[in-house]
């Protein structure tokens, strides 16, 4: 390939680490800095324009739509690593042939979950205790995104692509076209023509799909890159590939799933206190995203390093990966804790100007540190599991911290303790502590080390 035709892919085996992971992760940062503002401008439109009960509302429909991309995060992440695998394994071939079975495989989900949810939706919102004084806002926020999961299907499966051949420029890019059209929208569907929770849906679902347009072009016109030629023929799974892709995704989707049910469920209490709470632990979800933006692109960008560092033998480079990991996330996750604690008012206040809302904020506040805790120790951890490709391990980490952990512990002090909704709470803060202890094991046992594709030199 000439040098213009290698300008998606990278080499992220070589070099300096903080460096690398820093350049990688950086735009994955700012792409998911910008996902974040724009949720969090939906919230604070609908809070500011529609009241406590519009924020509660954006709140619920924000809790399915996770239940809805559960699939998509769990293949694309597994599509993001074996592709970055290929890239440092230099094998071509088996990076078109990954993109033909992801788009098959998840294009074909997200048709049929459109159509279970449109049929099913009412069941699951009665499920998690949608408060009645919302229903209306928060079902018309839920169909309006299940019209539009095609798109955010689409969205990440593009991302992922782009990402595991080691670019994270392009993702950005098209974050940022949706996020700003997603706040222009906002405020003509929600302040403007006061479209209520149903127009900051509205303007998501518009975003999402000019940025999977903008994304398909990209990957059309680089198709030499991938080895795909975007022919009828071209899409489907292709058995070379798909052993290896359900064999790590199936592990990621159950992790995904069994996190977003458990916490589904663990709302399901919350909702019952009625829409104060729902809208406080729907604001506390939204100030936890900030760091999480951090931890996810440094988990990806960190994932992405470890899988082309042991497909090409380089085993001594994926500690040192695993250092910068903490070091990078530490730094917002403290700013979020000083914050917080000493100005959670200030905080609170941007999204819902409400007594209530304020003063149940204060209670909610050691619960936002252990929540902290977490998204600053656990991204090191996932980038090794992932990076590994160790989906029995994935498995462990789902059930432990998805099933045992976060649901044994809000029971055990939601209901046998009887400590109400801060039970609720710290169950799920502290089942977000588990993969650390997983992954820390892992990492000491050395065990990844044999997850090396073949040897090197270096």
């Amino acid at each position: 390939m000439s040098e213009r035709k290698n300008e998606l892919i990278k080499d992220l085996t070589t070099g300096s680490v903080p460096k690398t992971l820093l350049n990688y992760a950086t735009p994955l940062f700012f792409s998911g800095l910008l996902q974040t503002v724009y949720n969090m401008v939906d919230m604070i439109v609908v809070g500011r324009f529609v009241g406590k009960d519009g924020l509660a509302a954006v709140s619920i429909g924000g809790e399915i739509l996770m239940l809805l991309t559960f699939i998509a995060m769990g293949f694309s992440n597994a599509g993001q690593v074996l592709i970055s695998r290929y890239v440092g394994e230099g094998r071509k071939d088996r990076v078109g042939k990954m993109v033909g079975t992801l788009f098959t495989l998840l294009m074909s989900i997200a048709i049929f979950m459109t159509f279970l949810f449109l049929i099913i939706h009412p069941t699951v919102m009665r499920w998690i205790n949608t408060p009645e004084n919302i229903w209306g806002m928060s079902k018309d926020y839920v169909v309006t995104c299940i019209c539009g999961l095609i798109f955010i299907y689409g969205y990440n499966l593009v991302s992922a692509l782009l990402r595991g051949m080691g670019d994270s420029r392009h993702p950005f890019m098209f974050i940022a076209i949706a996020s700003v059209l997603n706040i222009i929208l906002d405020l003509v569907f929600v302040a403007g023509m006061k479209l209520g929770a149903f127009g900051a849906a509205l303007g998501t679902v518009i975003g999402q799909a000019v940025s999977f347009i903008f994304a398909v072009n990209l990957l059309y016109k680089n198709r030499e890159q991938f080895n795909f030629d975007f022919k009828p023929k071209s899409f489907r799974i292709y058995k070379e590939v798909s052993g290896s892709l359900f064999a790590l995704g199936i592990p990621m989707v159950i992790q995904s799933a069994a996190v977003i049910i458990s916490g589904l469920f663990v709302n399901a209490y919350i909702n019952s206190y009625g829409s104060t709470a729902v809208a406080v632990t729907g604001i506390g979800r939204k100030l936890e995203m900030v760091i999480n933006v951090v931890s996810q692109a440094v988990s990806s960008g960190g994932g992405a390093m470890i899988a082309q560092a042991l497909g090409a033998g380089k085993t001594k480079r994926v500690p040192e990966v695993i250092r910068t990991c903490y070091m990078i996330v530490a730094v917002p996750a403290v700013i979020m804790a000083y914050l917080t604690y000493f100005h959670s008012e200030w905080l609170f206040g941007m999204f819902a100007n409400d007594a209530d809302v304020l003063a149940m904020a204060k209670i909610y506040i050691p619960v936002a540190m252990v929540l902290y805790l977490g998204c600053m120790i656990r991204p090191a951890n996932f980038a090794l599991i992932n990076g590994s490709g160790n989906s029995r391990l994935n498995l462990a980490v789902a059930l432990l911290d998805g099933i045992i952990a976060r649901i044994g512990l809000a029971v055990l002090l939601g209901i046998v303790l009887d400590m109400g909704i801060l039970g609720f709470w710290y169950g799920n803060a502290l089942a977000g502590l588990v993969p650390f202890l997983i992954g820390t094991t892992y990492l000491l046992s050395g065990r990844w080390k044999n997850r090396v594709s073949r040897p090197s030199a270096s």
